[in-house]
């Protein structure tokens, strides 16, 4: 599939495209294998229960830049 000359469509534009596109995208069809489901699932408890660590963007490309 090409993309042709997306530059000639204003920001406003490119998104309502986009927007579409992803509707587009039938859910139904997504397959998720049975071991992605077990660690999502696992991460989810992990995250309720108050075991899961959350950074911010900003803190994430703070940690990032410390170890070049």
């Amino acid at each position: 599939m090409e993309i042709k000359k997306l530059s000639k469509y204003s920001d406003a534009e490119k998104i309502v495209l986009a927007e579409q596109l992803w509707d587009s995208v039938s859910k139904k069809d997504l397959e998720i294998s049975d071991d992605v489901k077990k660690e999502l699932d696992h991460r989810i408890q992990n995250l309720e229960e108050g075991k899961t660590e959350l950074y911010t963007w900003d803190e994430v490309k703070a940690h990032l830049k410390s170890i070049r």
